[in-house]
């Protein structure tokens, strides 16, 4: 049985009975073409056509470029089906079917790929329709619209040749806009285009209609793989081997008398408000909307020229927003007074927006609470985190007069960075030299997607909330004001104007996407309040219910059978407030050492690491003890009721002395006058004397509790005792101390005992008690193999992933990333970064059968990380599966790391 390459529109079901489910009719057909057969199915008013499948793309390009076996033949008996359905002949001049040809990948890539309309017309076909309908001005449009596309799209013409023929004429006739143009200029550009395919190409534009469909068919096929159709799908992590399907539907005309054409959202992709949103042309085509070169009106407004197409095309969108459960993202055009549907879609949306419409159709029961948490990915939380404008700052530059112009807040967010006008140069500044890239353009094209990509923000002077760089910059939550109409771009001399300013390329803007105002110069940023956005504390609420579902996840017995808690890294009371109305059950890591470097302490450190015997070094830690007691009476009372797990010192203490380089060059400099500075050189004497030849596996950690007692017995004192001060007080401490770098079972047998001895007594000395624990920090590959020893004295178990991964590695990190790492990882040596997503099949491995070999030994035993990758999605996943408790992670990022948890208890749940 031959394989079927194409589907009619209203074969949906043979599709679906083929591919085995809806899911498989779309990876078939393309998202385009399973939901034009869908709005088939369910009875909306689509013009009738087909689908040549994702399967025949993939076999023409696996067969280098040459239609498979059986589709051409198949695609000539689907036309003679739509002429059956339409009354209409593809190619007959006497009664004329036209089609448009359409690209259609399974998940949404808009713009990325080709499309050609009005295939069918020629000089015959054109001269009987001026005759059939009266209306050569429509005609000719039509017909100069297949020609420039077809040049562009099919021959890879550059747009420009087409375009400076147009402005030339426009300019030479005296006219502003499109609409001006009468029939007789559309036919007398129709001639010049054609004119130029032959100075371009050496041979005419094709008058067989087949021959245009054939060329337009190959076209959206090999547009699959287009750089910015790969720029894209790199981008949005959408596999390169799924190709794309061909659409060819019969055409309906938005550039006829009564007629219009609009692209719109079911709901507002900004904002989630539950409003149709978009905008729509009369007297136009579908392309000047989305490609934003008219500006056009809002789609409500529509209400006012074609009432009985508006009503029908709101009834429309509520069908489809049900029918689907998601917002819905349509192109429609309206011929004659009659509306008919040319696509829907998921609709991109911001983060804002994404959160906001999951949370509203969750109350209003069209989705579930655990399909409303799934729809959001924890990096569209990491973009309602991103930074927004300083308010003081804004209203003085305001004050100032440094805001130049206004336009659609198309993507809300704030960007500062430098004016580049074109997408290869703006890519190159942001990932050769670092910049921060604002791309100003008039319009963008999907050519330009690679260089918005790299931008923090875009401006364009033309176009609407539904034109390309609108939708692009959404979807990648990139802050963008579009159709900023005062800006006037010179792109010959790299510079524009708005009014009497001139901003050149390489200077400073700053772009509010929220409110679509551009200023001159920088303007500082700030976090947002995350307690003002009341739908994404909801949606993490939602998400906590399902981490904390007893039984959510599989595990031995005696083993965490929730979902992962979610804790954060923090040093200072503030960190630790802000954590904890973030939605931290605790505090992972809190390192002492970051204290030490206080400025009214660091004397004292240095003079307890310089002392010579135990008396002087006890003496110093004694003026440091109430310092440290302070910091952590600070931490315990801001998480009263939650752990607080507090690192003892760490770093080598090198770090903390004066850098022996400078000090080296002072004291030569002295030298060399005939000076002489005996603390000086005596300093120097005593740094030069720590040197180490790897410092990081040198003394350090517990190895420096081992040599020097003194510091963490001091460090213990002072979180004892600030805890049992905060329990006086009426509040609930739970100290965890965490004992660093052990690698040995015997050196915590050494240190642990001493240690707890002083937290036994301070108790005694206050007269209280509380809950407390003593652990150690996983981040030697030793102490993972003896987990099980080390677990007869450690009461929990924290992975320092940083260190653990260069160890495992044998990689310094700092040297691995400035050297070789982006290397390894472009060249697929390792797939990700390790230091920034845990290595499951080497670093997990090793953390799994810690955690294994731990709980064998102490059943209870308590496990988590506190390393930077607590963070990451794809790690929290990985702890999620090895039945860790918790992870810990930067304030910031602890909402993220909420979403991340919930999604891998649901992804994985009993």
């Amino acid at each position: 049985m031959s394989t079927k390459w194409v589907y009619l529109f209203n074969e949906v079901d043979q599709a679906e009975k083929h591919a085995g489910s809806w899911k498989g009719a779309r990876s078939l057909l393309g998202g385009k073409g399973a939901n034009l057969g869908e709005m088939t199915r369910i009875g909306l008013p689509v013009p009738p056509g087909f689908t040549v499948t994702t399967e025949a793309c993939n076999a023409y390009l696996a067969a280098g470029q040459n239609f498979p076996e059986g589709m051409w033949n198949q695609e000539l008996e689907a036309m003679k089906a739509v002429e059956v359905l339409t009354g209409k002949k593809f190619g007959d001049p006497e009664n004329p079917l036209l089609v448009s040809c359409r690209s259609g990948a399974v998940f949404s890539m808009p713009g990325m790929m080709d499309t050609v309309l009005n295939i069918g017309l020629n000089d015959e076909t054109a001269a009987r329709m001026v005759e059939l309908t009266g209306d050569d001005r429509f005609v000719y449009d039509a017909y100069r619209r297949l020609v420039h596309m077809f040049g562009s799209v099919v021959l890879n013409i550059d747009d420009d040749e087409f375009e400076h023929p147009f402005d030339s004429y426009k300019a030479k006739k005296g006219y502003k806009l499109d609409t001006e143009m009468n029939a007789q200029d559309w036919k007398a550009l129709t001639e010049t285009y054609k004119e130029v395919i032959k100075e371009f190409k050496g041979f005419e534009f094709p008058q067989d209609p087949y021959d245009q469909l054939k060329l337009a068919t190959e076209a959206v096929f090999k547009s699959w793989n287009g750089k910015r159709a790969i720029d894209y799908r790199n981008a949005a992590g959408i596999a390169h081997d799924l190709g794309t399907g061909v659409n060819i539907q019969t055409m309906v005309f938005g550039n006829m008398a009564n007629s219009g054409t609009g692209v719109a959202f079911t709901r507002n992709p900004s904002t989630g408000e539950e409003k149709v949103w978009g905008e729509y042309l009369m007297n136009a085509q579908g392309e000047d909307v989305v490609a934003g070169i008219r500006n056009a009106s809002d789609v409500n407004e529509m209400v006012n020229e074609l009432p009985q197409a508006y009503n029908q095309f709101l009834e429309v969108c509520a069908t489809l927003e049900k029918h689907y459960r998601e917002m819905q993202d349509v192109e429609f055009t309206v011929e004659n007074g009659k509306l008919w549907m040319l696509q829907t879609r998921d609709g991109k949306r911001t983060a804002k927006a994404a959160v906001t419409i999951a949370v509203d159709m969750a109350e209003e029961g069209l989705i579930t609470k655990e399909e409303a948490v799934r729809r959001i990915k924890p990096e569209q939380v990491d973009t309602l985190l991103h930074p927004q404008f300083i308010f003081e700052e804004k209203r003085a530059s305001e004050a100032e007069g440094k805001m130049f112009a206004t336009g659609v807040n198309a993507s809300p967010g704030a960007a500062v960075g430098r004016v580049y006008f074109d997408a290869d140069t703006a890519e190159e500044k942001a990932k050769k030299e670092g910049q921060a890239v604002i791309m100003v353009r008039r319009f963008t094209k999907p050519d330009d997607v690679h260089g918005m990509l790299a931008a923090k923000g875009i401006l364009t002077s033309e176009g609407g909330a539904s034109s390309h760089a609108a939708v692009v910059a959404r979807q990648f939550g990139i802050p963008c004001v579009v159709g900023a109409s005062t800006v006037r771009i010179d792109s010959e001399n790299l510079q524009f104007t708005a009014g009497d300013i001139t901003v050149k390329e390489g200077d400073y803007i700053s772009v509010d996407g929220t409110t679509g105002e551009v200023f001159l110069g920088q303007i500082g940023t700030v976090p947002p309040s995350l307690e003002e956005q009341t739908d994404l504390l909801t949606l993490l609420n939602w998400a906590d219910e399902f981490t904390a579902t007893d039984g959510i996840r599989t595990a031995p017995k005696g083993w965490p059978t929730r979902g992962l808690q979610v804790w954060a890294n923090a040093d200072y009371p503030e960190d630790a407030r802000r954590a904890r109305s973030y939605g931290a059950r605790g505090i992972g890591l809190c390192r002492t050492e970051h204290m030490f470097f206080e400025p009214e302490r660091l004397p004292i450190v240095q003079r307890m690491i310089l002392a010579e015997s135990s008396a002087e070094r006890v003496k110093a830690l004694d003026e440091l003890l109430p310092f440290q007691r302070a910091d952590f009476d600070g931490l315990f009372e801001a998480m009263t009721g939650l752990p607080v797990i507090i690192r003892l010192i760490d770093p080598p203490l090198h770090e903390f002395m004066p850098d022996e380089e400078q000090l080296l060059e002072e004291v030569i400099e002295n030298r060399i006058k005939g000076k002489q500075d005996v603390a000086k050189e005596e300093l120097l004497t005593s740094i030069q004397g720590m040197h180490e030849s790897n410092p990081m596996m040198g003394l350090r950690g517990i190895r420096l509790s081992v040599m020097m007692p003194e510091i963490v017995e001091m460090q213990v004192r002072a979180i004892f005792e600030a805890a049992a001060d905060v329990k006086l007080r009426g509040f609930e401490p739970k100290p965890e101390v965490m004992i660093p770098l052990t690698g040995h079972v015997n050196e915590l047998k050494l240190i642990q005992p001493k240690l707890e001895r002083i937290a036994k007594a301070v108790m005694d000395e206050k007269g209280t008690t509380f809950e407390y624990k003593f652990g150690t920090m996983i981040e030697i590959p030793r102490a993972g193999l003896t987990a099980d020893q080390v677990a007869e004295e450690a009461e929990f178990f924290s992975f320092g992933t940083n260190d653990l991964t260069q160890f495992t590695f044998g990689y310094s990190r700092d040297d691995a990333e400035r050297n070789f790492l982006v290397k390894y990882v472009e060249d697929g040596i390792l797939e990700k970064n390790p230091f920034q997503t845990i290595d499951r099949d080497g670093v997990g491995q090793l953390m799994k059968l810690t955690v294994e070999k731990g709980r064998g030994t102490r059943l209870d035993l308590e496990c988590g990380i506190c390393g930077e990758h607590g963070g990451d999605p794809n790690s929290i996943e990985w702890c999620h599966l090895i039945g860790l408790n918790y992870v810990s992670c930067s304030p910031f990022r602890v909402p993220i790391a909420r979403l991340a948890a919930a999604h891998a208890a649901l992804n994985h749940k009993a």
